[in-house]
Parts: C-alpha cells; structure tokens; sequence
C-alpha cells in the first residue's frame, strides 16, 4: 500500500518506491536509474539535477524516487532540495528545515551538521534552509561549488532537486553545475512550447541533458508512470 497522509502533509511527496518496491511505477523509477548508469559510460554522472518546466509536473517526486532506487543498489546517495522558495523535503521525510543548505551556505552550521539521515538505508536528504532573500546568487556562488564538489567526494551519487525552468533562474544554474540534468514533464499538463523553451533554457546554460520523464502517460497496467528517453 501507499503511504497515506493527512491533509496538512499535502506537501510531501509520495516515498513510493520505499513503501511499495513491487509496483509498476517504482520499476519505472529503476529504468531511469539504469539509462542514468549507462549515461555515465563516457562521462562519471554523479550529481544529477532534477527540474520541470513548470510547477507541479512532478519533479521533486522523481528526485526523491530516483535517489530512493540509487539507494536501493547499496550506493550512498543524497538527496538537496535546492528549490529554496517552495521547498517540500522536510515535508516528505519527516526532518527539521530550520538548518539546510542555505544554513550552510550562509557559514551558520557546518555541512554535516545540515545532513539529516533518513529511514530508508544509504540515503540522506539536505533540506533547503530558511527561505533566503537571493536564492539564485547562493546556488551560483564559490560557497556552492565548493559544497558540491565536497559532496562528490562523500557521495556515490547526489540529487539535486530544482525549481522549474520556466519561473527562475536557479534550476539553469544548477543544471550547469551538476554532471547532468533530467526534465520531468507532465502528460496533458506540459505545453509543446513550453517544454521546447525549457529544453533551450538547459542548452543555454551547457548542461548535459541526461533525458526526458514524462509523468501521466496511460498505459495498460495500472500505476503507470511514464517514460525516460
């Protein structure tokens, strides 16, 4: 079964392949974990950014899932909620955001003093931190780059989760920072043209864009979630 949650924890987001490994859409998760692993054939991918055109197509249920199923294979994986103005983490797993990321970047507590661990083995979330006044000049500051590659020394993998492309500049910083990017769209949601100009955001900013989910395709079995190419 899904977890269920109260009406006040409508802004989590659903821990689906933890509570329910069997499902079809948790295998879905698992196939973006493996075209992710062969992406990193070339080229080491290890910090993946994960954004969206838009608000609500689903990206930071991705984020989270993905980081789950990396977990799964025995790996250490973090997961940041990087979306500064509306984060949800703390929601989703339960932990405090009075320290986080911009905590950190903000020299207020030490980076491991930020890192929460969770209750699924070999994952650690970082919350964002109190809502600051200049998000996108924190993520594209030396104090992030810094964080980043420190994180990359700890982790097997770290998941960034982004704003959407379309709002602000923050998810095209991150994009640029991390070793690739994925684009969650929403089926019957996401507009053609949005979803194009989003893909020419990530170009502009010389990302390695890693592939496209697309949430909401109707498929024969029940719990589809969609597709990575």
């Amino acid at each position: 079964m899904f977890r269920k949650f109260k009406k006040k924890d409508k802004r989590r987001v659903h821990l689906i392949a933890h509570y329910n490994p069997t499902a079809s859409v948790t295998e879905q998760y698992r196939l973006i974990r493996n075209n992710l692993q062969f992406s990193s054939v070339d080229k080491e991918i290890k910090s993946v950014a994960i954004t969206s055109p838009e608000a609500s197509d689903g990206k930071s249920t991705t984020a989270v899932n993905l980081a789950i199923v990396l977990a799964q294979l025995g790996k250490q994986v973090l997961v940041i909620d990087t979306d500064l103005r509306k984060p949800t983490f703390h929601y989703s797993f339960s932990v405090s955001n009075l320290d986080g990321l911009t905590s950190v970047l903000t020299k207020k507590i030490d980076l491991k003093q930020a890192i929460s661990h969770t209750i699924i083995p070999n994952l650690d979330v970082l919350t964002s931190g109190p809502t600051p006044p200049n998000p996108s000049e924190l993520l594209d500051s030396k104090a992030m780059e810094n964080i980043m590659m420190e994180l990359k020394n700890t982790y097997d993998y770290i998941v960034y989760d982004t704003p959407p492309l379309l709002v602000v500049t923050d998810a095209q910083i991150m994009a640029n920072k991390c070793d690739g990017v994925v684009m969650v769209v929403s089926s019957g949601k996401t507009k053609k043209d949005g979803a194009l100009k989003a893909k020419q955001l990530l170009e502009k900013a010389n990302s390695n864009i890693l592939g496209v989910v697309v949430n909401g395709v109707e498929s024969k079995r029940k719990n589809s979630y969609g597709h990575y190419s």
